[in-house]
């Protein structure tokens, strides 16, 4: 049967490469999908999801519309690695008309809370600053009982991004992703945790997104676009589909590498704000150095990938009822 998926997401490329996948996968049962500043301000993201949606054929997936802004800070958009217009500036035509998109932490708690009641429980995928699942989690805790996991694109072990500390998502809200996690823990929710250390690994080459480009279908034309947009402004022959990796961790778990680690999220250093500190040491219980303890939340932190694998899959997917040119 397909998975029961919601994907959170700021959509800028990668999210669109993510949303792709979701929305072509008969593997998966695409059931809502939020939106939320990062990549982008909040009306490029909603605009974007339903390019998107659109190209892939799937207005049918209800659409929300989430935070303006982290929960203390100002939005930060990366127009450095997404374009202006959080696509690649590919010049996009407008999505076509939709009714206005529900409050997504509404939407959010309505899909779960259905979910809970049919036995269907729900992988929630944010792939962005986690500010709506944050005030999800602490406004309508009793949601989570529609929820079977939570695969989250955010973080490292080893690396940062967006400064050498921290990754984005979690740079750009941290106190979002500090609740969220701390929330997993109090209501007993698996975690996965797709960062850096695997994100750049799953890449697709120049020739094959020229291939998808030519395709007479939408979404493969899309793909191809996207992937050759990231070419272009980063150079090289090929670039990464990165958040569609966690998508494809979904589908193939078999894939990824992971180990279970206490994580908690820095709040307050000045060069380590927004740093999942991952707890790699060898000892259980007790330490006279540290007063904190171990992070009350284990996750599955990946470690690493079958990017090919998983760039095959991306590709197949997206590519799936499209004609050749």
């Amino acid at each position: 049967m397909p998975i029961p998926v919601v994907l959170d997401v700021d959509t800028g490329v990668d999210d669109a490469c993510a949303l792709l996948l979701a929305a072509r996968h008969p593997g998966i049962d695409l059931r809502a999908v939020t939106c939320v500043a990062g990549n982008a301000p909040l009306d490029d993201v909603v605009r974007n999801t339903r390019i998107v949606l659109g190209a892939a054929g799937r207005l049918d997936v209800p659409v929300g519309r989430g935070a303006r802004r982290p929960l203390l800070e100002t939005a930060r958009p990366a127009r450095h690695v997404h374009g202006e217009d959080g696509m690649g500036d590919l010049g996009l035509p407008e999505p076509a008309a939709a009714p206005g998109p529900t409050a997504a932490v509404d939407l959010l708690r309505d899909v779960l809370l259905a979910a809970a009641d049919a036995g269907e429980p729900v992988t929630l995928v944010p792939l962005a600053p986690m500010t709506n699942v944050a005030l999800l989690l602490r406004t309508y805790p009793e949601a989570a009982r529609g929820l079977a996991r939570v695969v989250f694109m955010g973080g490292a072990a080893l690396v940062g991004n967006a400064t050498a500390a921290a990754e984005f998502n979690v740079f750009h809200d941290p106190e979002a992703a500090a609740i969220v996690l701390d929330a997993a823990a109090e209501l007993d929710l698996p975690v996965t945790m797709y960062g850096l250390d695997v994100f750049y690994e799953v890449r697709v080459s120049r020739a094959a997104a020229e291939r998808l480009a030519a395709s007479r279908d939408p979404a493969a034309r899309l793909a191809g676009r996207l992937v050759l947009s990231q070419c272009d402004r980063f150079g090289g022959d090929d670039a990464t589909i990165g958040d569609a990796g966690a998508v494809c961790a979904v589908l193939d778990p078999a894939g990824l590498v992971t180990q279970r680690w206490p994580v908690r999220v820095e709040l307050t250093g000045a060069w380590t704000r927004g740093q999942t500190v991952v707890d790699r040491r060898p000892w259980i219980g007790h330490s006279e150095h540290d007063p904190h303890g171990l992070a009350p939340t284990v996750v599955d932190v990946a470690l690493g990938v079958d990017g090919p694998r998983y760039a095959r899959l991306w590709v197949e997917s997206v590519r799936r009822v499209s004609a050749p040119a």
